[in-house]
């Protein structure tokens, strides 16, 4: 089995083909983040490359959330739209989780953490078998770091960028963060994470994951409520 995977819910843009286990071709961007004209161009140069069409793939995967909400958005429709084109299904997997597939041997919890601006964060545990110990949510970091006291951590995520030092000062060294070519997300954990997953759908069943609502709707929210 083909599994063409890609990722756009943050900074990165990312995408994989594995076949049987074996990753074949990967791209990595984390270079501006203009996924909606870099993506599509990426995958095809990709599969062109590693000798293969749309036609050749058995199940499209993507990233659904949480993220950004764009970058969800354009990952999302990507994958539909790919699908769509050649009849195959799809499958939709945890940013979070993927994530945490690029140090999936840690002995101790692993961490995933997202921006989410505000002093706070997408996050989601897992142990070393990436058994989920507390699923996908969005949370201020201080109440994450309060709740990971005393344990032994690996963080890994855009988050780490903002948050190193805070997350030092509060575990000490009970802290760990992944290398850099592994603290961001890749194609081929989201490929692996997806075929575990299995959970395939029709292409028009795909949708993003929204952990909060937008900051345009929060906008509107608090007008309405002084109205």
């Amino acid at each position: 089995m083909k599994i063409l995977a890609i990722d756009s819910c943050s900074n990165v843009a990312t995408g994989a083909v594995v076949a049987d286990g074996v990753v074949i071709a990967e791209f990595f961007i984390n270079n501006k983040k203009t996924h909606s004209v870099k993506l599509l161009p990426a995958i095809e140069n990709m599969l062109n490359e590693a000798d293969l069409t749309y036609n050749d793939i058995d199940v499209f995967a993507c990233t659904t959330g949480p993220g950004s909400f764009t970058g969800q958005r354009i990952g999302v429709a990507t994958a539909k739209a790919l699908a769509h084109a050649v009849n195959k299904p799809v499958v939709g997997v945890s940013s979070l989780k993927s994530l945490a597939y690029n140090v999936r041997c840690f002995d101790g919890i692993i961490c995933p953490i997202m921006d989410a601006r505000r002093e706070q964060v997408y996050t989601a545990t897992f142990d070393n078998k990436l058994n989920t110990i507390k699923e996908d949510r969005a949370m201020a970091l201080r109440d994450l770091l309060e709740e990971l006291k005393g344990k032994r951590v690996i963080f890994l995520g855009d988050g780490v960028a903002s948050f190193k030092d805070t997350i030092t000062v509060a575990l000490g060294e009970n802290a760990f963060f992944a290398p850099p070519n592994l603290v961001n997300l890749r194609g081929s954990s989201v490929a692996l994470c997806a075929i575990e997953a299995e959970n395939p759908q029709k292409y028009d069943q795909l949708l993003p994951s929204y952990l909060r609502m937008s900051q345009a709707e929060r906008e509107l929210q608090n007008k309405n409520n002084k109205e």
